[in-house]
């Protein structure tokens, strides 16, 4: 099998996909807790291998892959930036590849989410598309000609954290206004607290909603709003024939994608004059980026 690792702002997920075959069979998934925003690398890589280690139990790994929410260098080398973990340019391919003693590629976490929708998901056979992540933050991967598009340095893609309002909230990038601070898991708990006064995590306001709690249902429609004006001016910029929508949070369903839906299609200069492309799920859903990891180990990068 090939192994994909997945490392995001909460947990590490971890699934053996088969070397070889028809589409993507993937073999077994595991879930490792994150040490903590404050721990040190040394501890988030122990637990990346611990996750590779657990999910691989005794069969022949060709490879890993690991999929990284951050900045990624061009070479597939270096974490250089991520905003909820603590790597500053960090060697983090050869020192997974020391921990595992096996072959490992790194890539960006929704670059890698796109390859596994490109190879086998919603993005095959199309020509351009879009990627957003909705999780703890906001990722974000382009599809132009059929390919990944990674950008000169390798950085393409980091829409969660282009400003949408003018010295609004603090992101943990260091910014203000970024779009992941009003539409992420991370914004979801924020506008849920505000409104009961209490916290609720991301997937215990899902379960609210679809309990059929009208304040956590509202909560989840004002983050897919806020996806749907995101994701109308990446449509202007960029006329994609897909907007797929991934991440912890797509698993809210239409709860999210209906109001981000309608939301799109408010907000897009021209509507009822142009094409509006389809907003649909990831097929792998928060899968998507480790499937990737494992894929790209398994194809190159």
């Amino acid at each position: 099998m090939y192994v994909g690792v997945d490392v995001g702002g909460t947990k590490v997920l971890a699934v053996g996909v088969e070397e070889s075959g028809p589409g993507v069979k993937i073999l077994g998934s595991v879930t490792v807790a994150m040490p903590g925003r404050d721990a040190p690398e040394a501890a988030i890589e122990e637990a990346m291998a611990d996750a590779a280690r657990r999910v691989a139990a005794g069969a022949e790994v060709r490879g890993v892959g690991i999929s990284g929410a951050g900045l990624v260098d061009a070479e597939g080398e270096r974490v250089r930036f991520a905003a909820h973990l603590p790597w500053r340019d960090t060697p983090v391919r050869s020192r997974m590849e020391d921990l595992l003693g096996l072959p490992v590629t790194l890539d960006n976490d929704a670059n890698c989410a796109a390859y596994a929708e490109l190879v086998a998901g919603a993005a095959q056979g199309v020509g351009s598309a879009l990627l957003i992540t909705v999780g703890t933050g906001i990722g974000g991967a382009l599809i132009v000609g059929g390919r990944l598009y990674r950008g000169a340095h390798g950085t393409a893609g980091e829409f969660g954290h282009m400003q949408v309002v003018p010295d609004g909230l603090e992101c943990e990038c260091g910014l203000r206004g970024c779009w992941e601070q009003y539409c992420s898991g991370r914004a979801l708990e924020r506008v849920m607290r505000v409104a009961v006064g209490r916290h609720y995590d991301g997937p215990r306001v899902a379960a609210l909603a679809r309990a059929g709690d009208e304040v956590a249902r509202r909560s989840i429609a004002s983050i897919g709003t806020w996806l749907g004006v995101g994701a109308a001016g990446l449509v202007s910029a960029f006329d994609p024939e897909l907007v797929i929508v991934g991440g912890g949070v797509s698993n809210d369903g239409d709860l999210l994608l209906a109001p981000a839906r309608a939301a799109l299609a408010e907000s897009l200069q021209g509507t009822g004059h142009r094409v509006v492309p389809d907003l649909v799920p990831a097929a792998f859903g928060p899968e998507a980026g480790a499937v990737g990891a494992a894929l790209i180990a398994r194809d190159g990068r």
